[in-house]
């Protein structure tokens, strides 16, 4: 009770309401405004650009590509925290512009406010040594083209320093190259709390590496380096020459570089150009990689990988990302490059706009590239016995390795199965089964064995009575510079996607033999080849590899040359007698006899380069085997030797081989044949001709061609082709997957 009272006693209430009067008394009074210590307001300026050592590199590298350098070194050491070097090449700093080169707001870019509207630089506020230099002791050594020494400088919170105490701070000369060297040591020395926030150097490293890879690419023409102080390797090192695709390859390694592709997107009245680099569907990581230049500036966008991620999603699978260099210039005018510290932010007008057309650009990429996606695929599916019986073998005969001799002997247990989708099965292995036994057989082409199955093909070349035999005679080595003059004007002309198509395809079938056409297989694409046109170049180059080392044929019993010469005469003859031209016909009667003059005076030669062999009687014993396991038509032999004598240019040699080989090509080129009866004739012809049918020799030709373009001809082209410029316009391309999976899906 006492102590209540003692409490409540009046003296003590009172005693507390004065003071609580006292409080708020000076609560209510208005605090004085004060101007902050210089010193503090520029502490709090570089706090603001300079949060990280990554952010000084960033401003340090802006200045030295803004003056003209082609080569930029950086040196770490501590993450940045201890030292932080960059060396260039660039034009230099005067000596009268080093006393205010640490002031804040100290540029040689910018004069007027107005002058941010047509900015084109990197730096404009002359802020970054500035704040460099109140967080951390600098050091300068540059030296212009004018000058003949360069000149060191110290600066401390903005200003000249002495290199020691007591020393003058003036600039000093001294030895050095041309350009700018900038050292930063002891970043946030006097900042402690912040310099105690940075956990790892190595994590200071790895985004300083970050800041240079990103320079490094997009500067084209100027080199970077980067490495830590003691160590002999360097961790970034691109040349200046080097493309930008190298540059990618350099820094974010070949799995990226290899699957990129090139996108372009600009509009005049949005003001705005963009170009870059983006991976296609064959690649995906778990983080998006954006390089984001905006008029040369690196920056980062929210909208633009929010953009960049939506496009890809159609594409890759889910928790797949990209890897995309954006880099976009917009008219000056249109951008505001002063809103955000570090400039790592800028807004720009039309922003939606632009990011919309530069995804639909890189979404149509992306669609023609996946066209032509390829995978890796097992050829032989039903293979598990030849497995399993390797697997025992490989056990039996003792492993070196005990678990590899376990797993080989031990069966597996058999995993659950699922059956796949029917509608996504695509047919690997062309030996299965082939298209023609899905068709009605025709009566023209049944088989004759009586043991052949319809739909089965015959087997290949061994069946036509063809007999090859070996000799002894020596290779020739051809030194002459008139083939070597044609063999590099063939791989000058050669078309490098045709020939890697010819190079990778897979035989279809013949589709036409009067239009010589025939289908092919390369990746996931089906292309029409005229194969005529293709055997014509195809047995050119074989001319010119193999030239003077041909196999022959022998001819039993021989012809008589003149005899065949005066075949063709007759032939062309009548062809030019419905057409009433009769001096040319005078003029091929003549010619007869002087082209067989002439072959037989140059027999030797004949017989020598092209194994062309011809009788002192004048009988053709033998002509060139360009191919084994072809035969070409003989019925074209008498025209090919009479064109000989018109259209070979025997007296200049480079001539003289190459409309001789161009002569022989179109000999060996596989001729048209004519159509089948059923689809040549009419209705009321048919019934008359289908007694007879089809003449014996060209239903046997017809096979004959047919198997020796699958096992002959089209395995040659896929082996030795060169496809040449000319070949594009007998070669169309009539489906791809994609297409055949969208056609099925409407079925």
């Amino acid at each position: 009770m006492d102590a209540e009272m003692e409490i409540d006693s009046p003296e003590l209430r009172g005693s507390k309401r004065a003071a609580e009067e006292a409080e708020l008394s000076e609560v209510s009074k208005p605090k004085r405004i004060k101007a902050l210590d210089p010193n503090v307001v520029n502490k709090i300026a570089a706090g603001e650009i300079i949060v990280a050592p990554m952010h000084a590199l960033k401003e340090l590298i802006e200045n030295s590509v803004d003056a003209g350098s082609t080569n930029i070194e950086v040196l770490v050491k501590d993450g940045g925290l201890k030292l932080l070097q960059i060396t260039d090449n660039g034009h230099g700093i005067d000596r009268e512009d080093l006393p205010i080169l640490c002031e804040r707001f100290t540029t040689s870019k910018l004069k007027d406010f107005e002058d941010l509207s047509s900015i084109g630089t990197y730096g404009f506020r002359g802020e970054a040594l500035a704040s460099i230099s109140h967080i951390a002791h600098l050091t300068v050594t540059t030296k212009t083209a004018g000058s003949s020494c360069a000149w060191r400088a110290h600066y401390g919170e903005g200003k000249l320093a002495p290199a020691k105490p007591g020393q003058n701070a003036a600039p000093k000369a001294t030895a050095g190259r041309g350009g700018t060297q900038i050292t930063v040591e002891d970043l946030f020395y006097n900042i402690p709390s912040r310099r105690r926030a940075f956990r790892s150097s190595s994590e200071e490293y790895a985004k300083i590496l970050d800041v240079v890879g990103r320079y490094a690419v997009h500067c084209a023409g100027v080199g970077f380096s980067c490495r830590k102080h003691g160590d002999s390797g360097v961790s970034i090192s691109t040349p200046s020459a080097a493309s930008t695709i190298d540059r990618i390859r350099q820094i974010h390694g070949s799995a990226v570089a290899n699957e990129l592709v090139e996108f372009e997107a600009s509009d005049q009245k949005l003001g705005f150009r963009a170009s870059g680099l983006a991976t296609n569907a064959n690649y995906h990581v778990k983080k998006t990689t954006i390089l984001l230049f905006i008029n040369h500036r690196a920056v980062e966008s929210t909208a633009v990988k929010r953009a960049i991620e939506q496009t890809y999603s159609a594409f890759l699978p889910k928790g797949g990302h990209p890897f995309i260099y954006l880099d976009l210039e917009i008219e000056p005018r249109r951008v505001d490059v002063n809103v955000h510290p570090t400039k790592r932010e800028v807004n720009f007008l039309n922003e939606d706009e632009i990011i919309e057309m530069v995804c639909s650009e890189v979404r149509s990429k992306l669609a023609q590239v996946d066209s032509s996606r390829t995978f890796l695929t097992q050829t032989l599916l039903p293979g598990v016995q030849a497995i399993e019986s390797l697997q025992t073998d490989q056990a039996s005969e003792g492993a070196t390795d005990a678990k590899a001799a376990k797993a080989a002997t031990t069966p597996k247990t058999p995993g659950t199965y699922k059956r796949p989708d029917e509608s996504k099965l695509v047919r690997t292995d062309s030996k299965v089964r082939k298209i023609t036994s899905m068709l009605a057989p025709s009566p023209a082409h049944e088989p004759s064995d009586a043991n052949a199955q319809p739909g089965i093909p015959p087997p290949p070349l061994e069946d036509d009575g063809l007999q090859y035999e070996t000799t002894n005679r020596q290779p020739l080595k051809i030194a002459f510079t008139s083939i070597k003059n044609l063999r590099s004007a063939v791989r000058s002309k050669m078309h490098n996607t045709l020939t890697e198509m010819f190079a990778s395809h897979t035989y279809v079938g013949l589709i036409d033999e009067r239009r010589r056409l025939a289908a092919i297989q390369s990746g996931v694409k089906l292309f029409l080849i005229d194969y005529g046109l293709a055997c014509n170049e195809f047995f050119y180059q074989v001319g010119l590899t193999d030239f003077g080392n041909f196999g022959t044929i022998r001819l039993d019993p021989p012809p008589k040359l003149i005899d065949l010469l005066n075949i063709a005469v007759e032939a062309e003859q009548e062809d030019l007698s419905n057409r009433n031209d009769d001096e040319a016909e005078t003029v091929f009667t003549q010619a007869a006899e002087k082209i067989f003059e002439s072959l037989i005076e140059r027999g030797e030669m004949l017989k020598e380069y092209f194994s062309m062999e011809i009788s002192e009687d004048g009988e053709l014993l033998s002509i060139p085997l360009l191919l084994k396991g072809y035969v070409p038509s003989l019925a074209k032999l008498p025209r090919f030797l009479l064109r000989l004598g018109l259209y070979v240019e025997w007296n200049s040699e480079e001539e003289c081989f190459s409309t001789f080989l161009r002569e022989l090509a179109a000999f060996y080129t596989p001729e048209k044949l004519p159509v089948l009866p059923s689809e040549s004739t009419s209705d009321e012809d048919r019934t008359a001709a289908e007694p007879e049918g089809e003449d014996p020799f060209i239903v046997a030709r017809r096979a004959q061609m047919a198997r020796m373009l699958e096992y002959a001809i089209f395995p040659a082209l896929r082996a030795r082709l060169v496809a040449t410029q000319r070949m594009l316009r007998g070669v169309v391309e009539v489906a791809d997957l994609k297409g055949l999976y969208r056609v099925f899906e409407r079925c």
